[in-house]
Formats: C-alpha cells, sequence, structure tokens
C-alpha cells in the first residue's frame, strides 16, 4: 500500500486530499509546510509528493529542489492556483512530474496519483514494452518480434527514460541530466539530434509509439494504435 505525503499549508484543502486518498487505498502523511515535509521525506518511506507551490518557511519550488538535490526518485504532483504556462515549465524543470491547477476535482487528483505511481513501478523495471518493441536494459537490446535492433548506447538510454514514464513530458535539460550527467557541458541540443535519430529510426507506424514534441517544454513517448 503506497504513501502518500500532502504537503499544504491549508488545513481544509489537506484534508480533503487525504480523506479521497485513504478512500482510494493510500496511506497519508500529512506536512503544513515545505520544511516539516523535507524532514518526512528524509526520515520515512514515501512513495508519492502532493505538494503546493505558495507554502510558508519553504516554497513548493525549493522543496522540490531540494527532494531532487539529495537524490529521491519519487513521483511529484504539484498542486498549485496559478496555471499559467510558465509555471508549468518551471516545475518540470525542477523535477516534478505531474502538475494539476486549484480548483482540482478530487476524483481527477486520485487517478493522476494512481498513473504515477504505475509509471515509477515501470521505470523500476529493467525490461519495458513500448509499442511493438521491448527494451531490454540488462542486454541493452531492442527487439522488435523476433528481430534484434542495435542503438547507440545514448539513443537505448534516451527511448528506455522515456518509454519508462510513457506521456510523462521530460524537459532537455532533465534529459541531459538523466543521460549525459550533470557534468556535461556540450549543448543541450544534442537532445534535439538524438530525438530526430530515433524518429527516423522508429517512423513506421507500425512500431506502435511516436515521440512527442510538447512545444515549450520537451519531450514524451505515447502510443499509437
Amino acid at each position: 500500500m503506497a504513501t502518500i505525503l500532502i504537503a499544504e499549508d491549508d488545513a481544509h484543502i489537506r484534508e480533503l486530499i487525504s480523506e479521497h486518498m485513504q478512500s482510494a487505498g493510500f496511506i497519508t502523511v500529512e506536512a503544513g509546510d515545505g520544511v516539516e515535509a523535507l524532514d518526512i521525506v528524509q526520515n520515512s518511506e514515501i512513495d508519492l509528493i502532493i505538494l503546493d507551490i505558495m507554502m510558508p518557511q519553504m516554497d513548493g519550488w525549493e522543496l522540490c529542489k531540494e527532494i531532487r538535490s539529495r537524490g529521491r526518485d519519487m513521483p511529484i504532483l504539484m498542486l498549485t492556483a496559478k496555471g499559467e504556462t510558465g509555471q508549468k515549465v518551471k516545475g518540470f524543470q525542477l523535477g516534478t512530474d505531474d502538475y494539476l491547477t486549484k480548483p482540482f476535482d478530487p476524483a481527477e487528483l486520485v487517478l493522476r496519483v494512481k498513473a504515477l505511481l504505475k509509471r515509477y513501478r515501470i521505470a523500476f523495471s529493467q525490461l519495458v514494452q513500448l509499442g511493438g518493441i521491448v527494451l531490454n536494459r540488462l542486454t541493452y537490446k531492442v527487439m522488435r518480434g523476433e528481430e534484434e535492433l542495435t542503438l547507440p548506447l545514448k539513443e537505448f538510454e534516451l527511448l528506455f527514460k522515456l518509454a519508462c514514464h510513457p506521456g510523462q513530458i521530460f524537459t532537455r535539460e532533465q534529459l541531459i541530466v538523466h543521460i549525459w550527467g550533470m557534468a556535461y557541458e556540450g549543448d543541450d541540443r544534442t537532445v534535439d539530434v538524438h530525438i530526430k535519430r530515433l524518429r527516423e529510426r522508429f517512423a513506421d507506424e507500425s512500431n506502435g509509439f511516436r515521440i512527442e514534441t510538447a512545444r515549450g517544454l520537451g519531450y514524451r513517448v505515447v502510443s499509437q494504435p
């Protein structure tokens, strides 16, 4: 049973979210500010965080940044009254996985939480199916039916990362960190080059997926019939 941390300074909203999460079968832990939330993350087993941007002592931006800088790899859903694209971009750049604007439908929030947890469970697998291909992280092989495909290492890692989180948008900066590492000093446009090559390799619709560009945000992989 997954444990959800709700970091929100409004007690009524915390209670509302907690009630719906518990009704969906989750365990909930609550924090009224970012400092308290960070302490809980560091000292407890948390599976997912729902956090508000505007919190006292440490806001949602800083909390998200601190969690990611300390190597904690758990899904983060940002909850805020601000719905502008610029806010979403900033959230994704800091490591947020999803974004929901207030006022929100509690039922939608529950569905998004379930979807995020499912994505992260897939992410810990070493074998991922994407449309008509299967990627094996242990052998770095790509199988399309009985056909074995060979990809350069970085192309494989990039496709594997996107495939582990279908539908999730990754910024260029996030992909650089995940695939090339924090010490990479090259142009982040190298991501565009690798994406272009992957699109060319898997241009046939029979592969069952496509890599989409989310304008102003980044890239995501989606299945197609």
